[in-house]
């Protein structure tokens, strides 16, 4: 292809046809130097559009990274997208920073780059890798958008937010993917019908919060909502590492919905992705007409399952525009945390890649070290910029030291999801009960590595996606056995150390698969004939309120202090019994789950402790959709050794059941709580 027919590049200056005094550049020599080292946090301020005011005059400044490009032009729809109007003067050749000041522009105006490389004659018009707003799909350009206007009322939530996020606290997330959890149905308006289609951020930040706040979650984890071309990606495959999808409004819009969110006490965790981009000419592949973004060799450069394109994460550029990028979610939208998508494909340079397909590292071996270095300094940065924020892994493989510090040779993130509990507890739960003795150890495994990481136990949007049925479905049995299975899972769930992570329409057991074009199942929330769906969601929240109230759940949750085993070993019953405590023996919690449809009675049961023990929660009570087989006396302890514990108590176990208990620590009935004669009394 032969060389289009551009204006030559200004030799100094900043040339348009309505400015032509030169401007000075934005960036100041330690930007820089910050830059090219990797460390300038705040790029985001100095790289993309950005009204200014240079000798008086209102406009927009505009800078770009593109060391290989001979010609750049900033096109828009106020100069019609003309190549010659509005060129950028190389300003910083060493870097390859592009700059131009556009005189009177103003908010909202639609632009793009139009690049002519230096190589392959390669021309190309680009959108702003540093945008704020982004046009509505299929339309790509990008737009002017000042992120300042917003007046954040959250600071009540900021200040205890630390606190609610440490490590010891209870964290129970609700996955939502904002265009599928609820949409406004078509309905019939006056002179026209408006159509099925996405609410609004606006519409979402009340409806939402309301409905998380009813049932007690206490954070939220949005599926990505950096800006993407394909609907069908879910977010995963992001053009705009700095804007929020416009499917939902505009920036401002999504920092009212943030915001409203935080005045009611609810925490937002966002998806966010550095391990792969699309490749979408417009964006940022094959930025300059160079590999600029990405490796150059597909060897390393390319997820050829998933048609994207990795990061370089040995360039120093690369690494500030990601870590700036994810800095600059935590403090312009004040979001509280983000959880790291597909660490796994990073950490390892033979993902998913055939032998010849991978190149090793300089010692041989399939590590990304790259990666490593990279995934070490975002959370240094995050940690040290924004403190009280969290990251959280999505790391599938045996990875050691995910949420360990840097210094100790760690990756630095806070929590990791746990995938092999995940898996082992869904391919248990699938069985028909009659077969679970026989794979028992499905759920006594992970207790072997639970507190090797920080843990999140994620029932995710990937599990009930892709022929993988929804999670109600997933349980074997009739109507009744399935809820009752559900429940039994999410009782044991909820008293398993880790945070806890549910998807949309798992709380309330939707049959169908989730499917991103279509609205939630709410109409089985209402149907009179079928009750299990609210009754399965009042036991959710319950779970969460529980989650929330008892220190034994979350205060010793990455200690193994918190957690010890009452019997591991009743595979025969296919029941299990634990304890959870915190620092307080008074507020220790008693899990029993039975996964057969077979009633226990009489079970003996081995406590830590003599005294009086009462049912605090039982998945089988008729209010959750259960037979009504319940303890409803209190149940004193016999100093009977049982399960290696010296007193021990008779119950009745429900069919397909978890039961909560606690020790009473009054009198009941006149009759005083007795103690355990092996712990020391205190003297007078």
């Amino acid at each position: 292809m032969s060389a289009p027919h551009l204006p030559q590049q200004p030799e100094s200056g900043i040339h348009n046809h309505t400015h032509t005094q030169a401007v000075p550049s934005i960036f100041s020599e330690f930007d820089l130097y910050l830059f090219g080292q990797g460390k300038h946090f705040h790029l985001y301020e100095k790289m993309g559009a950005h009204p200014r005011v240079v000798n008086g005059v209102e406009g927009v400044n505009f800078a770009v990274w593109a060391p290989n490009a001979r010609t750049i032009s900033v096109i828009g729809d106020f100069n019609g997208w003309n190549r010659s109007a509005n060129l950028m003067e190389l300003r910083h050749q060493d870097l390859g920073v592009w700059e131009t000041f556009i005189p009177g522009l103003q908010e909202g105006a639609l632009y793009k780059y139009s690049i002519y490389s230096r190589y392959n004659n390669y021309v190309v018009d680009k959108i702003d890798p540093y945008a704020f707003a982004c046009e509505l799909r299929p339309n790509t350009a990008s737009i002017v958008r000042d992120i300042k206007h917003h007046e954040w009322q959250d600071a009540a939530w900021l200040e205890q937010r630390a606190q609610r996020q440490d490590l010891n606290a209870p964290m129970s997330i609700y996955e939502v993917h904002l265009g599928s959890w609820r949409h406004v149905p078509e309905r019939h308006v006056p002179g026209a019908v408006e159509e099925d289609r996405f609410m609004t951020y606006r519409e979402l930040a009340p409806a939402l919060t309301e409905y998380v706040k009813a049932h007690d979650f206490t954070h939220i984890e949005l599926m990505p909502i950096t800006e993407y071309p394909f609907d069908g990606s879910w977010g995963y495959q992001c053009t705009g590492y700095y804007a929020p999808t416009s499917r939902f409004g505009t920036p401002e819009d999504f920092q009212y919905f943030v915001d409203y969110i935080h005045q009611a006490g609810i925490g937002i965790i966002l998806d966010w992705v550095p391990s792969h981009f699309p490749k979408d000419g417009y964006a940022l592949s094959y930025f300059d007409g160079t590999h600029l973004y990405e490796y150059p060799d597909p060897r390393k450069g390319e997820h050829k399952e998933w048609g994207t394109y990795v990061f370089d994460y040995g360039r120093s550029e690369v690494r500030n525009f990601l870590i700036a990028s994810a800095l600059f979610w935590l403090r312009e939208y004040h979001i509280d945390g983000l959880r790291v998508d597909a660490v796994a494909s990073m950490l390892y340079l033979d993902y998913l890649r055939e032998s010849g397909e991978w190149v090793p590292n300089e010692h041989g071996g399939r590590e990304h070290l790259e990666a490593v270095t990279f995934l070490q300094q975002l959370n240094e940065a995050v940690y040290a910029e924004v403190p009280g924020t969290i990251t959280v892994a999505e790391e599938s493989s045996a990875w050691p030291l995910v949420t360990r510090p840097t210094y100790v040779g760690g990756l630095g993130f806070t929590h990791k999801w746990n995938m092999g509990w995940m898996h082992d507890m869904l391919e248990y739960m699938k069985l028909d009960p009659v077969h679970r003795r026989y794979h028992h150890n499905n759920i006594t495994f992970s207790m072997m590595y639970a507190y090797s990481e920080n843990y999140v136990l994620p029932l995710s949007h990937d599990e009930v996606v892709h022929i993988k049925g929804s999670m109600i479905r997933k349980m074997p049995g009739d109507l009744w056995q399935k809820f009752a299975n559900l429940r039994a899972f999410y009782g044991y769930m909820w008293g398993h150390p880790g945070k806890k992570l549910l998807f949309m329409g798992g709380e309330f057991g939707q049959w169908s698969e989730w499917n991103y074009k279509e609205s939630l199942d709410w109409h089985l929330l209402a149907e009179p004939s079928d009750p299990h769906h609210a009754q399965l969601l009042d036991f959710v929240s319950q779970l969460n309120q529980i989650y929330q109230r008892e220190p034994a759940l979350s205060a010793l949750d990455c200690d193994p202090a918190g957690f010890s085993w009452i019997d591991p070993h009743d595979s025969d019953n296919s029941v299990i019994s634990f304890q959870r405590r915190s620092k307080d023996a008074d507020d220790t919690l008693l899990f029993i789950s039975n996964f057969t449809p077979v009633p226990r009675h009489d079970y003996r049961l081995g406590v830590p402790a003599s005294g009086i023990y009462y049912e605090l929660l039982n998945s089988d009570d008729t209010r959750y959709g259960g037979s009504g087989l319940l303890n409803t006396e209190d149940m004193t302890s016999d100093p009977i050794a049982w399960q290696s514990c010296s007193h021990s108590i008779v119950l009745t176990l429900p069919p397909l059941s978890t039961v909560i208990l606690k020790r009473r620590t009054d009198s009941v009935g006149n009759e005083p709580v007795t103690t355990n004669p092996d712990t020391p009394q205190p003297t007078e």
